[in-house]
């Protein structure tokens, strides 16, 4: 069972997409992995024939490098490598080969062609990766979950920000079923397992609220302007099957926000705070018994159609459950809208290691005196939920104003 992302310790085996006999060749998708977040497709590390499924698919609760599968290449047989195989799935390996980082002296890397090809694109060193696949072999799930080699001062904060992640493992759990249950004794209810991905957004909210200073700033903002050029821009780009929603603009006006204010632009690494270069966005998408939040990258250098799009595609496969952990890592800031659920206001958690979430509530007609004069106007109320070992007051304040600036002057957001 391979690790498909940094914090996974279990995964359940969806689906074979191979059977016993089947030559398969490297690369190959073989299976389909649910983690906590998503079902992932698994590839083969080497070519050779499906010599025995060791583990049966729909089977839940998987450990992290459980044998699932006997793979024979040529010149074996399955009489010989059975035994020395489960063997290096174990955490103490006694195989010639054992699974574990390389070292310096290691004459030869490992490692799957496909794994070969996103490294060189990703800029990593294989050598400093530890493989998952038959004989320490390094394939794409490991070189997906690196990173690339961060510069000295910078390497202490990295490993500090995912420190958190381990802990929820740990973490403190609520009584369980039985014991909750006895206070309920004679009333009608359903019991309903927790699946990972409920398991890991209990636990990281518990660790947001529980350890992560918060507080919360409002503003109200005027759509008038922003509604007005988003109905003239959808009319044009009509005939190209773009339309665009309140929520790219949004999207676009942090972006720009947190390049006009780089001091927000930060998360929480521990020790010290780590201050972003790019707009990294993240933003909350409901699905089936949780949520994801995945990442709009560079979003401050993309065009609100090409906002738009990417957000659709991101929604998409997250409702899908297909995506990938690099699509839902990193970003520094978060926005979670339920305006179009007719929410009012709201104040979101905070998703660590980031530095702050917008919560977004729905655009209503509402009086607004301007000047002396009393009129209508459509006002929506943002909530900035701020992390205060990152970001001051004066510093949250600033940077809501610059959102708030731009979401009522949008034609600036096109320049």
């Amino acid at each position: 069972m391979p690790a498909l992302s940094p914090t996974m310790e279990e995964g359940t085996l969806a689906k074979w997409l191979v059977k016993e006999g089947d030559s398969v060749t490297s690369g190959q998708i073989i299976a389909e992995i649910e983690t906590d977040k998503a079902t992932m497709e698994f590839e083969a590390a080497d070519d050779g024939m499906i010599g025995k499924l060791l583990v049966a698919e729909g089977t839940a609760g998987v450990k992290v490098n459980t044998p699932i599968a006997m793979l024979t290449v040529e010149g074996e047989t399955m009489s010989a490598p059975v035994a020395p195989r489960a063997a290096m799935a174990t955490p103490m390996p006694t195989a010639p080969a054992p699974k574990a980082p390389p070292a310096p002296s290691r004459a030869r890397v490992f490692a799957s062609p496909l794994a070969r090809r996103i490294a060189a694109d990703k800029g990593l060193d294989l050598s400093q990766i530890a493989g998952s696949g038959p004989h320490g072999r390094i394939i794409r799930a490991d070189v997906e979950a690196s990173r690339p080699a961060a510069p000295p001062p910078a390497a202490a904060p990295a490993a500090s920000v995912t420190a958190p992640a381990v802990a929820q493992a740990t973490a403190p759990q609520s009584p369980d079923a039985a014991s909750v249950a006895r206070l309920y004794e004679g009333r009608s209810f359903t019991e309903v397992p927790l699946d990972g991905m409920r398991r890991t957004v209990a636990a990281r909210l518990t660790e947001a609220k529980q350890t992560i200073p918060h507080f919360y700033l409002r503003r109200e903002v005027r759509l008038d302007a922003l509604l007005d050029l988003r109905g003239r821009l959808n009319t044009q780009l009509e005939l190209r099957g773009v339309k665009l929603s309140v929520n790219d603009f949004i999207i676009k006006a942090c972006a720009l926000a947190l390049q006009a204010v780089p001091d927000a632009n930060a998360v929480w690494a521990g020790d010290c705070i780590l201050r972003m270069r790019a707009s990294d966005v993240a933003v909350a998408v409901a699905v089936e018994g949780g949520l994801f939040v995945p990442v709009l990258r560079d979003a401050e250098t993309k065009t609100l159609s090409a906002l738009s799009a990417e957000m659709k595609d991101l929604a998409t496969r997250a409702r899908a459950r297909k995506l990938a952990p690099a699509d839902y890592q990193g970003g520094s800031f978060a926005i979670s809208n339920l305006g179009m659920m007719g929410i009012d206001s709201f104040d979101a958690v905070i998703n660590p290691p980031h530095g702050a979430i917008l919560a977004v509530g729905a655009g209503v007609k509402k009086p607004v005196v301007t000047g002396d004069q009393i009129g209508i106007a459509t006002a929506m109320t943002l909530t900035l939920s701020v992390d205060h070992r990152v970001i001051d007051g004066a510093l949250g304040a600033e940077l809501l104003a610059e959102i708030t600036r731009l979401l009522e002057n949008p034609l600036v957001m096109l320049a």
